[in-house]
């Protein structure tokens, strides 16, 4: 599988979670490969990319193609977990209005158009092993959010949307494109102040980065085969 976004929370929990179950674990991020990683794959197996540069994304999917033919490998997921959120002075959310033009564009770069160059760039891949993409939107996509700011939460809603798009235009080949969203999920880049949306969650806590690593794992595998275009909550209820 390849999977963007793998330096940290989500992404370090769903590399553990795919690689205990046996699968080999591509992994990209704009960081160089940690010495201190946590998983065993090695530096051979992570690229560097900049997602906010297609330019260098398509450098990325050339190497990944490489990569599989030198092997003859095939892709069965893609993971598409990369994702920024910006924000103001001292950490304040950067509403529509007060969002340079500038950031907006860099943010969707990031959480929404390299997830169709990703897709476009590696379906060949994705058709002869009829794989899986799953894309992490956020709850942010269909509410408006008190800490992620305007350009991450439209990204995202773009991002379901997207979604069902892929599964219409995948689902022939053979492809499942499915989607999760994520709430309030226990990691280092939680905001000040989130112990008060916690309050108003049905379950009354915070959701953990294994717990969204498998349902991500769900998605890749034949435990999922008939499930296409779908955005799955994982909130503990916070939706409702």
């Amino acid at each position: 599988m390849l999977l963007t976004g793998a330096s940290r929370g989500i992404g370090h929990a769903t590399v553990k979670r795919f690689s205990a179950a046996g699968w080999r674990v591509i992994t990209a991020s704009r960081h160089a490969f940690p010495e201190n990683c946590p998983w065993e794959m090695g530096p051979e197996d992570h690229l560097q990319v900049d997602l906010s540069s297609a330019e260098d994304t398509m450098r990325a999917i050339t190497d990944v193609r490489s990569r599989l033919e030198l092997e003859g490998a095939v892709l069965h997921a893609l993971v598409n977990n990369a994702g920024i959120s910006p924000k103001g002075p001292g950490g304040s959310r950067l509403s529509a209005l007060a969002t340079p033009f500038e950031t907006w564009a860099h943010v969707f770069q990031v959480n929404l158009f390299a997830t169709v160059l990703l897709a476009q760039g590696l379906r060949a891949e994705l058709e002869r092993a009829r794989g899986s993409i799953v894309n992490v939107t956020s709850i942010a996509g269909a509410n408006v959010h008190p800490f992620a700011g305007a350009a991450y939460a439209t990204s995202k809603a773009g991002l379901a949307a997207l979604t069902r798009e892929l599964a219409s235009d995948f689902g022939p080949l053979g492809v499942r494109v499915n989607a999760i969203s994520p709430g309030e999920i226990d990691t280092a880049i939680l905001s000040p102040g989130t112990e008060k949306i916690v309050e108003q969650i049905p379950m009354r806590r915070l959701g953990t980065p294994d717990e969204v690593a498998k349902a991500i794992y769900f998605l890749c595998t034949d435990a999922s085969s008939y499930v296409n275009g779908a955005e799955l909550h994982i909130n503990g209820g916070q939706h409702v």
